[in-house]
């Protein structure tokens, strides 16, 4: 069975920093391109990052480019994503999910539809 299962969700101060981890089981995660999602209050599910499995290029939206960084641990079968500076804007949600190979239009890495698992979810939100 496939499963993804966040965690290190939490409450933050702006400017803080947290650390989101989806583990991976019943597949391998580097056969996948993974992603990160999320979903505030009210609003639509967003992607935030993804690792293209085909040649490992990492993707982000614009407004966490140069604070959040996506990596990837192969021997724990697990994905982070390392969030920075903190705004409370990034109040959401925070999914991960897996696409099945191969990713067919490039322009859609971060569109939710193109994912297949999802996991449950983590919640972070960020004081002001």
């Amino acid at each position: 069975e496939v499963q993804l299962v966040e965690s290190g969700g939490g409450l933050v101060q702006a400017g803080g920093s947290l650390r989101l981890s989806c583990a991976a089981s019943g597949f391998t995660l580097d056969d996948y391109t993974i992603g990160w999602f999320r979903q505030a209050p009210g609003k639509e599910r967003e992607g935030v990052s993804c690792i293209d499995n085909s040649d490992g290029s990492i993707y982000y939206r614009g407004s966490v480019k140069g604070r959040f960084t996506m990596s990837r641990d192969n021997a724990k079968n697990t994905v982070y994503l390392q969030m920075n500076s903190l705004k409370p804007e990034d109040t959401a949600t925070y999914y991960c999910a897996a696409l099945i190979p191969p990713v067919e239009v490039l322009a859609r890495i971060l569109d939710e539809a193109e994912y297949d698992y999802w996991g449950q979810g983590t919640q972070v939100t960020v004081s002001s």
